[in-house]
């Protein structure tokens, strides 16, 4: 192979947006003469002769050099063995992350010792020392007091992996990665994936380099102070609060004991329900949720009480459906419909009227309530409205529990936190509008309830959900298990990376380019005969500080897709979710010479919505989104003017429905096929390191 080549293949296997973010500001170089597959100090990193041979390997290669010499700058001389050891295990781990896990040579085969569930022996460790040290000419070459430094490290050993790795954990399946894919059952990577036109913040949204940047930083902070002589319990509920001391200042709220963190939108409703049984003192609840066929598929499971999956965020396995300990069976839960039957929006005074009627009758049988604020649901629309929940708040402010269920994140910051401050609950994700990983959720509370909390025993049952971590400090110390859910804090520091690269854009900047994206939708979704666009209600939103404020402005686009092979219907459910699928999938191999066909393209998933063409099936609604990155931008569009980064946003919204139109043109040929989404194109310079 011709040398210009291998290094073509080599600055390949390097050009990878996880590790071109990790080595921002890190001076590296390449040497064939180098005998060592690396050489790092706390300056600069080299990397040897094995990456030029071995160009599959230089990723692992790099990344085990990066840990190297984040450990170098932050810890003493005297720690350098530590960070011989916890290098290789972090090295060892990013390396089985790959779709096609390149074999270690001879030499360096021993890394995939780190990789196992405990760390090896002390007569091991010892035996390897000399290639555990090799890479950094000032580690001492004789170990002393291994023992010690393992005893150190095995509680911390589950802790120590890559952030991409992390925040896979602490939530439920739908976040593992498929190696076959290099993806998770949302479609969505913790790598960043630029190449993707994404448009799925309705749903879950790969991060972006800025957000993986985020988890990191927290990852290696949450690595110092459990090295600093903290227990790893202690280290992983510091990262909790960290993220709720970033919540409090995003939302304007007086302290980060105002916040509860919870692993998902569902698991808030846990939170909420146990709140509302202790301003109920006893009397018996009925919950009011609108929608709930357009909120998480287990919220009607949760506000009742129950398990809602087989396994909880905290690894605890879950009776589903069974109720939790201390909790009510007798939780009356309620559901009201957005929608009419055909699929159109209720008329809003009719929701309203139907909302006032169910809460009186609640009422009148001497029932305490818990009422939902849907703001807003999975298709964009939101009820009841706020001057309802104002005046019944007002007539009602202790038999009444007031949530506003803004999972969805399409509420201004300046918003939320006035409704809080009014006495309601607000559930929040950072998972949506903000475009951070999926599962991270939150509930702010008033701060008469925080204080209140000091007085209560929350239902036993939630143990199996929370942290004392996740709760205010008020409560009763015995309750929960001190600790924190760290893959909870990763993915909550990815998306307040976005939320303050969006908070940095001036208001009048974000409204017209909220405004320029709802044209765009608008017209490029009527310009295809295919397509129908589901009616988007005006949000009534009040002024904030005399201003107009981006959360009135449809960030969410719903559409539904005329089967091509059932004229005059629109594509239903399952059919819907093959288009959503095949949207983010390289279609080339069976589509070639079609430049579209590459494209992958993330939209938000398919919502049931109702049909009368289908005769009592539901239809697949698609949904086109905008998110905070969409405002802010992403560290990819370095070099890009603001308004030649807007000019491709907008052109890329037209090539996702032409690949829709592409599509619909080879449906038979594809349903055969039925291609899977993966995390980079089969083209992509990278693929041989990420994608089968």
């Amino acid at each position: 192979m011709l040398a210009g080549n291998l290094t073509d293949r080599l600055f390949a296997a390097l050009d990878r947006p996880d590790l071109q973010n990790l080595s921002d500001q890190t001076a590296f170089d390449l040497s064939s003469r180098l005998a060592l597959p690396f050489k790092v100090s706390a300056e600069a990193i080299i990397l040897g002769r094995l990456a030029f041979d071995r160009p599959d390997l230089a990723p692992t290669l790099l990344r085990y050099a990066l840990e190297w010499r984040f450990l170098l700058q932050e810890l003493s001389v005297e720690d350098r063995p530590v960070a011989a050891i916890v290098a290789a295990r972090v090295a060892a781990l990013f390396h089985q992350l790959d779709c096609e896990v390149a074999p270690l040579p001879v030499g360096l085969d021993w890394l995939q010792e780190f990789a196992q569930k405990a760390p090896p022996s002390a007569e091991r460790v010892t035996a390897l020392w000399p290639y555990l040290t090799q890479f950094c000419p000032d580690t001492p070459v004789s170990p002393v007091g291994v023992d010690r430094l393992l005893a150190r490290l095995c509680p911390l050993w589950s802790s120590l992996a890559p952030a991409e790795l992390l925040m896979a954990e602490g939530g439920d399946e739908r976040l593992i990665v498929d190696p076959e894919t290099g993806l998770n059952r949302y479609g969505c990577s913790h790598r960043p994936r630029p190449w993707a036109v994404t448009f799925s913040s309705s749903t879950a949204s790969s991060l972006s380099e800025r957000g993986f940047l985020g988890a990191e930083r927290a990852r290696r902070s949450f690595v110092l102070e459990a090295l600093s002589g903290a227990s790893v319990a202690h280290a992983r509920e510091s990262s909790c609060q960290a993220v709720k001391k970033g919540l409090a200042a995003l939302y304007g709220l007086g302290s980060k004991d105002n916040v509860i963190l919870a692993a998902s939108g569902t698991d808030c409703e846990l939170a909420v329900l146990a709140i509302g049984m202790m301003r109920a003192q006893g009397a018996l609840i009925a919950n009011i949720l609108i929608a709930p066929d357009e909120t998480g598929s287990g919220v009607p499971l949760a506000a009742r009480g129950r398990h809602f999956a087989k396994e909880t965020a905290l690894g605890a396995a879950a009776n589903k459906a069974a109720p939790l300990e201390g909790f009510p069976a007798q939780t009356r839960l309620l559901g009201l419909a957005i929608r009419n039957p055909d699929g159109s929006p209720r008329d809003p005074q009719a929701l309203d009227e139907d909302v006032r009627c169910c809460v009186m009758q609640e009422l009148d049988q001497g029932h305490h309530v818990i009422l939902h604020q849907l703001d807003m649901s999975k298709t964009g629309l939101v009820g009841p409205g706020q001057a309802l929940m104002e005046e019944l708040a007002g007539l009602y402010p202790d038999r009444i529990t007031m949530v506003i269920d803004a999972c969805q994140a399409r509420l201004a910051p300046e918003r939320v936190g006035a409704l809080v401050r009014a006495g309601m609950l607000v559930m929040t994700t950072g998972s949506k509008f903000l475009t951070g990983p999926p599962f991270c959720g939150a509930v702010l509370l008033p701060q008469e309830q925080s204080e209140a909390l000091a007085s209560y025993a929350l239902p036993k049952g939630l143990t199996s959900y929370f942290n004392r971590g996740d709760w205010p400090p008020t409560l009763p110390p015995e309750v929960l298990q001190r600790d924190g859910n760290l893959g909870l804090a990763l993915r909550w520091q990815a998306s307040l990376a976005e939320s303050e690269a969006f908070a940095a854009v001036p208001r009048a900047r974000i409204l017209q380019i909220l405004r320029r994206f709802e044209a765009t939708a608008r017209e490029v979704i009527a310009a295809h005969p295919a397509l129908t666009l589901l009616s988007i209600p005006d949000l009534d939103r009040s002024e904030i500080e005399g201003g107009e404020t981006w959360d009135k402005v449809a960030t969410v686009f719903s559409f539904l897709v005329g089967d091509p092979q059932r004229r005059g219907s629109p594509l239903a459910l399952e059919r819907a979710r093959c288009l959503h699928r095949w949207l983010n999938a390289d279609l080339s191999p069976w589509i070639p010479g079609e430049p579209l066909a590459e494209l992958l393209c993330h939209l938000g998933q398919p919502v049931p919505v109702p049909d009368p063409a289908l005769g009592g099936e539901n239809a697949g609604a698609l949904r086109l989104c905008a998110g905070a990155r969409l405002v802010s931008g992403e560290p990819s569009h370095a070099g890009l003017t603001d308004q030649t980064r807007l000019a491709r946003e907008f052109a890329d919204i037209r090539r996702v429905f032409d690949k829709i139109s592409l599509i619909l043109e080879h449906w038979a040929l594809l349903e055969d096929a039925d291609p899977v989404p993966r995390y980079a194109p089969h083209s992509h310079s990278s693929r041989k390191s990420l994608v089968s």
